[in-house]
């Protein structure tokens, strides 16, 4: 009797915690990536999410050298589903990443020097309803810095620095404004959005596109997701093992009893 009684409690206890971990799943992405290139520019940005936060990684991903700030990467462009409003948490080097002919606030920011703004789909290339940039394109301005302090003049955004300059740049050669007139970033920037709206999933970023230089009529290009097969709902994989698992230790226990 006993041993009914119990089979029949842990039976209900392993469907109730299947049954949870089937609920809460969802669409689970680690991240997407989106690369592009245009002759010897190339870039990506890569999108991931941490609780309710949206981190973006901007990297400078070409090997030839920077000669002329049209070559610097100061901007991402992208849509988001419904163009939700988030809010600057923080702006930071990326591991390995550096700042020529400049520094940084403690910890690698670097917030004071970029900017993120949404609802600007009338004022971007291609209609792209938010943006990330180090310069003002005449659609970012200083109450749209991430956390830190100005560090260089004039007062962000503004200008090319910190800007992102090539991974193969020689600071040695080229035009004045990049071989230390103005401080450049290589390789890497990771920005964090907070306030994600409820249901959010990676699928809901389209349209994004890289920046260059200090003008928007210099070259703009898209991205397009690297390996969109990586997207993929893993708690629907957790919940059929979490079932096959379940009706086994059932069946043993059943036979025990």
């Amino acid at each position: 009797m006993c041993k009914t009684r119990l089979s029949r409690w842990l039976s209900r206890l392993g469907a109730a915690a299947v049954f949870t971990i089937c609920i809460m799943g969802g669409s689970a992405v680690a991240d997407v990536t989106f690369v592009g290139s245009s002759g010897d520019l190339s870039a990506e940005a890569t999108f991931a999410i941490d609780g309710s936060n949206l981190v973006v990684t901007l990297t400078n991903t070409s090997e030839v050298d920077v000669l002329v700030p049209a070559d610097v990467l100061t901007a991402v462009f992208f849509s988001i589903v419904g163009d939700p409003a988030l809010t600057r948490i923080s702006a930071v080097l990326n591991a390995g990443s550096t700042v020529f002919f400049g520094g940084t606030d403690p910890g690698d920011v670097v917030g004071g020097e970029w900017s993120y703004l949404n609802g600007i789909g009338a004022l971007t290339p291609d209609g792209e309803t938010q943006g990330i940039s180090s310069v003002g394109l005449d659609i970012f301005g200083p109450g749209n810095r991430f956390p830190g302090n100005d560090l260089q003049a004039p007062e962000s955004p503004d200008g090319l620095q910190y800007g992102i300059t090539s991974a193969g740049d020689d600071t040695t050669t080229g035009n004045t404004p990049v071989t230390g007139e103005n401080a450049l970033i290589q390789n890497s920037v990771v920005f964090t959005l907070g306030g994600l709206p409820q249901g959010f999933d990676l699928e809901d970023i389209f349209n994004v596109s890289f920046q260059y230089g200090t003008d928007l009529a210099e070259p703009n290009f898209p991205g397009e997701p690297d390996e969109p097969g990586e997207v993929i709902p893993e708690p629907a994989t957790f919940c059929l093992l979490g079932i096959g698992l379940a009706g086994t230790a059932l069946r043993r226990l059943r036979k025990r009893s």
